[in-house]
């Protein structure tokens, strides 16, 4: 079996992103890489407790550590930040603004290690970093279609080439919402069951209609109608109308199409001449919200079709 495919970020883009004041910067700063989304608080390391101890995390000081820092005398502060700064850490950040130590100038400048300030408190400046740093190595794939954003819903537009999938995304454009990738789709698993979609920076609000050529549809429809990324919440699967295939009409079983390990609600949508797509779509995604809300129609429907058999009504 394969293992999945590991990715990695910059430690100057995240310092960058999250607006950090670079104190010392090691020789290999523009080629340090972050390759985990968890950091760490090194309080116990401090202390001299170095059981699995991750230096590749990145570290995060606030007042807790430099509190204990500062009941050490000058010595055994030396001690203690030397230890510390010995591993081969990736980065530390102080937090609150608070002047660094002395000895942890001295230290990060003997073993080459970064050390940046921002005046955020520890925990928003957590939650920001593993935020980013969860959107940065979020296990991704690419995948064929068209992602449009209708009345909210992320819609994932599937199916062969040249069935529509670019020709529905234009008309619904045209209708009001918004596109976010046409032909690819890069997906990325930012929580356990939420994927985000957007496209690949070379071909973004690039659309190819077949007759017409490619066209940019930010510049021709406005801002208005793209948008950069869209969590998918539904994946439509146009398929060729096929004649005695019994298609589903009441919709009480909800299929199911499993992309990185979430199962996203599926419709597959049978297309021929004559079907508007594009109001298709939209009532799709507004019934995908209302079972998101608890609501379910076709339920309601045989419900109420059980409750009249029960009373002896006749249909």
């Amino acid at each position: 079996m394969s293992q999945k495919q590991k990715y990695t970020v910059s430690l100057k883009a995240v310092a960058e992103e999250q607006g950090l004041t670079v104190l010392h910067a090691s020789a290999n700063y523009a080629r340090q890489q972050i390759e985990t989304m968890d950091v760490n608080r090194p309080g116990l390391q401090l202390a001299g407790f170095y059981n699995y101890f991750d230096p590749k995390r990145l570290q995060i000081v606030g007042r807790v550590e430099s509190t204990f820092l500062e009941t050490l005398s000058d010595d055994a502060r030396r001690r203690s930040i030397e230890d510390f700064m010995r591993h081969p850490i990736s980065g530390v950040v102080i937090c609150h603004g608070m002047d660094p130590f002395p000895e942890c100038m001295e230290m990060a400048e003997k073993y080459d290690r970064n050390v940046f300030l921002t005046r955020e408190d520890t925990s928003e400046f957590m939650a920001n970093v593993i935020a980013a740093l969860s959107s940065y190595l979020a296990p991704r794939v690419t995948r064929h279609g068209v992602l449009v954003e209708v009345f909210g819903e992320g819609l994932l537009i599937m199916g062969d080439s040249g069935i529509g999938k670019s020709e529905t995304a234009l008309e619904l454009i045209k209708r009001g919402h918004r596109l976010v990738a046409d032909d690819a789709v890069e997906i990325k698993r930012t929580q356990r069951s939420t994927l985000i979609g957007t496209a690949p920076e070379m071909i973004r609000y690039y659309m190819e209609l077949r007759g017409i050529g490619v066209i940019d549809a930010r510049r021709i429809y406005g801002v208005g109608a793209v948008k950069p990324e869209s969590r998918i919440d539904l994946v439509v699967n146009l398929a060729p109308w096929e004649d005695g295939y019994a298609y589903d009409r009441l919709g009480l079983h909800t299929e199911y199409c499993e992309i990185l390990d979430v199962k996203v609600p599926m419709v597959t949508i049978p297309v021929r001449p004559g079907r508007n797509l594009a109001v298709i779509l939209e009532l799709a995604a507004m019934n995908n919200r209302q079972k998101n809300m608890g609501f379910n129609a076709a339920q309601a429907l045989a419900d109420e079709h059980d409750r009249g058999i029960d009373h002896g009504m006749s249909f």
